[in-house]
């Protein structure tokens, strides 16, 4: 089966932002400071707790993004709020620094599954669907290449490929239970979510930790963070789209060839 014109287009399209350079690399071209300058400035155990933070925040945005949301598939996404939204919350948890950081992330993390969940929505998708809920879930582990990647291996493919039981298991319970806390396919599921997202969250709380970025305020930061994984969210949403459609193995090679 061949994709038509437009959604090769739209596959395209959807590899650019899948593929395109991590969080790292956009905020160093943003502010021209690596990144990796700033590890160093932070205390000795934020590495854990980073990541317990992001843990506790993926488990909460779970359980409360999305029943805001109602099912109108193809509705046009609101990306400009949910920025000055995450925005917002930056700018307020900037001012207080790394301390903050166990409030903020909470809060910009719920805003952005539920600007995931709205694009996810705009390309079809059925919100109460526990498959849908987590492939926006899913959108976190996405991040893009670095700079030390292949270029000819797919990061977007090789993330979905080492999620794709967790998530199975975990949408399956769901289905079957409803959203209960404690399970452990749910638990796991987050878990290697968490891993993956801790990543960015590292590096944008690195970038907040370096003074010539730092002051340009957590605002600006946030809003570079929610704009990264919008892109993600509708590269993801692009491609589950195409593939139920063609079928995914179709639109992976299609993909590859690209």
């Amino acid at each position: 089966m061949i994709l038509d014109s437009c959604d090769i287009y739209d596959l395209e399209k959807a590899k650019y932002l899948l593929e395109n350079r991590g969080l790292a690399a956009k905020l160093t071209d943003m502010f021209g400071t690596p990144i990796e300058r700033g590890f160093e400035m932070l205390p000795q155990n934020w590495k854990d707790r980073v990541g317990l933070i992001t843990h506790s925040a993926l488990s909460k945005a779970l359980s409360t993004a999305v029943i805001t949301l109602k099912d109108r598939p193809c509705r046009k996404s609101s990306n400009f709020w949910h920025k000055l939204a995450v925005g917002t919350t930056g700018g307020v948890g900037g001012f207080f620094g790394l301390t903050a950081l166990a409030i903020e992330l909470p809060i910009s993390t719920t805003i952005m599954l539920r600007s995931i969940a709205d694009i996810a929505r705009s390309e079809g998708e059925i919100i109460k669907s526990p498959q849908t809920q987590l492939s926006c879930m899913e959108v976190f582990a996405l991040s893009g290449k670095k700079d030390t990647d292949d270029m000819h291996d797919s990061a977007y493919f090789t993330a979905r490929a080492a999620l794709a039981s967790s998530l199975s298991r975990a949408a399956e319970f769901i289905a079957e239970r409803g959203l209960v806390d404690g399970s452990p396919a749910l638990v796991r599921f987050i878990l290697q979510i968490s891993e993956r997202f801790s990543v960015p969250v590292s590096e944008k709380v690195v970038s907040q930790a370096i003074p010539a970025i730092g002051s340009a305020g957590g605002a600006i930061i946030n809003t570079l963070f929610i704009n990264h994984f919008q892109d993600m969210a509708r590269g993801h949403f692009t491609v589950r789209r195409l593939e139920r459609k063609y079928g995914k193995e179709v639109v992976q090679i299609a993909y590859e060839q690209i």
